[in-house]
């Protein structure tokens, strides 16, 4: 750089593509914060009504021999077909399913025709005894409305066979959030509060049934009940976990769903948002913000979202991602916060300076072109370094 010389002003196009790509960093987040009701699960997969009704042919068998690797490696095992639930093919005859682990005894078949009517059938198999063959049986078809269904299996979380509850759980993790509010007067509070509070239930559950404990708190007419529903909320939020508290993203994401405001101070009260916070705790808290920031616009305004998400700029752990956040949001109020992160954090981490640089592209004010070109000046190649990166897609 030749000292003297006026750094150029970032071009509108460049601007314009570094706008775009900053939001890219949310774009994959968000895309299933607003498809699914519990972006906080985890990755789910089909659930077994979606396999079931996608199948060509869904039949009960027994296992007649033993698992062996086929000719990819993949575990198949031979099954006789005993009932024919669906689709066509003879009662007693033989097939040969792929299997994740080995069966013995019972098992439910799906066959799937991958290039139409006429093309082999691709057999798979899950282990089942007779509750859950009754419950693949009567599992409402995905063809129904989505919260009638959910309805049904609200009724099914934490059933005792786990293979049922395990599937229960899939239908809420895949549900769209409005029809998982449409369906709260299914929800059994007083269980949900109880599961919320048992170390032994599975983390990532506890954290949808943070969720869906909110919705029934936001729904319930008695005052008595939601309060005692916020109250477990709460109880949740303050209790001590371990470093990875799964499912804690859920719970702090159910007290802003029946709080709204309310929630949000609670949070402060709490000192979610404050230095002594527990990091991993602090990701949570920055995801059920993202969660609110497209599914309680009615109940949570955008603006009180992003100034809750200006205050983690301050924390080293969140605050590439915080300043992300803001960018999607448009919130250009924390513009001299943002650039101060550029040395007080982004030394020691590129993520940190890429989320500085795009931030401040992305702002139309003149203060965060001033802050870009102070940067520039005293800079260059590692601003040419992180708007480079900025202009990437970012997973």
């Amino acid at each position: 750089m030749i000292r003297g010389r006026r750094a150029p002003r970032l071009a509108g196009s460049l601007r314009g593509a570094v706008v775009a790509s900053t939001l890219a960093a949310t774009a994959s987040y968000l895309a299933t914060t607003i498809a699914h009701a519990c972006p906080f699960c985890g990755g789910v997969g089909q659930s077994l009504a979606q396999r079931r009704d996608a199948a060509a042919v869904v039949a009960v068998g027994e296992a007649t021999g033993n698992a062996a690797a086929d000719a990819t490696g993949l575990a198949v095992q031979p099954f006789r077909v005993d009932q024919v639930l669906r689709g066509r093919t003879g009662p007693g005859d033989t097939v040969t399913a792929r299997v994740a682990a080995p069966i013995t005894g019972t098992a439910l078949l799906f066959a799937a025709a991958d290039d139409g009517p006429s093309s082999p059938l691709r057999w798979t198999a899950i282990a089942a005894d007779e509750a859950f063959l009754g419950y693949a049986v009567a599992a409402p078809g995905v063809a129904r409305p989505a919260a009638e269904r959910l309805r049904w299996f609200a009724a099914r979380l934490e059933h005792p066979d786990p293979a049922i509850a395990a599937d229960a759980f899939t239908e809420f993790g895949r549900a769209p959030f409005a029809d998982v509010r449409a369906a709260a007067d299914a929800f059994d509070v007083r269980a949900l509060r109880a599961w919320l509070a048992d170390p032994g239930v599975d983390q990532r559950r506890r954290g949808l049934y943070g969720l869906l404990l909110g919705v029934a708190a936001r729904a319930e007419r008695d005052p008595a009940v939601a309060r005692d529903c916020t109250a477990a909320l709460v109880r949740a939020v303050d209790a001590a976990g371990d470093d990875f508290r799964a499912g804690f993203d859920g719970i702090v994401a159910g007290l802003l769903v029946a709080e709204g405001e309310g929630g949000l101070a609670s949070l402060r009260d709490r000192g979610l948002f404050g230095p002594a916070a527990r990091p991993l705790d602090q990701r949570h808290l920055l995801a059920a913000l993202r969660f609110a920031g497209e599914s309680l616009g009615d109940t949570l305004p955008r603006e009180r979202i992003a100034a809750a998400t200006r205050l983690l700029l301050a924390r080293p752990a969140v605050a590439a991602d915080a300043a992300i956040d803001l960018a999607r949001y448009r919130d250009w109020d924390a513009v001299d916060d943002v650039a101060g992160l550029w040395d007080a954090v982004g030394r020691d981490d590129p993520l940190v300076r890429r989320a500085v640089a795009g931030y401040l592209a992305a702002c139309p004010l003149p203060a965060a072109t001033r802050q870009l070109e102070a940067i520039r000046e005293r800079d260059p190649e590692a601003l040419r370094r992180a708007l480079d990166a900025a202009a990437l897609p970012v997973r």
